[in-house]
């Protein structure tokens, strides 16, 4: 079921006061890879990502 107007208009207003956006680049056909990626293991991408790096910070050490 689509969202409606107003239930848009407030997650709106919601992301404005409590969220921060990161931009992400990467190279041609990586996204899809891992939007797939994200997808078998039943994540969104954004929380495979939020996950990915909340993991590398656990760990405390860099991954060079």
């Amino acid at each position: 079921m689509p969202l409606s107007e107003a239930q848009k208009r407030a997650n709106r207003k919601y992301e404005v006061k409590n969220c921060e956006r990161i931009s992400v680049l990467v190279r041609k056909g990586e996204k899809a890879a891992i939007q797939a990626f994200a997808k078998s293991t039943g994540e969104s991408l954004n929380g495979f990502i939020k996950r990915a790096i909340q993991e590398a910070m656990e760990r405390g050490t860099p991954n060079v």
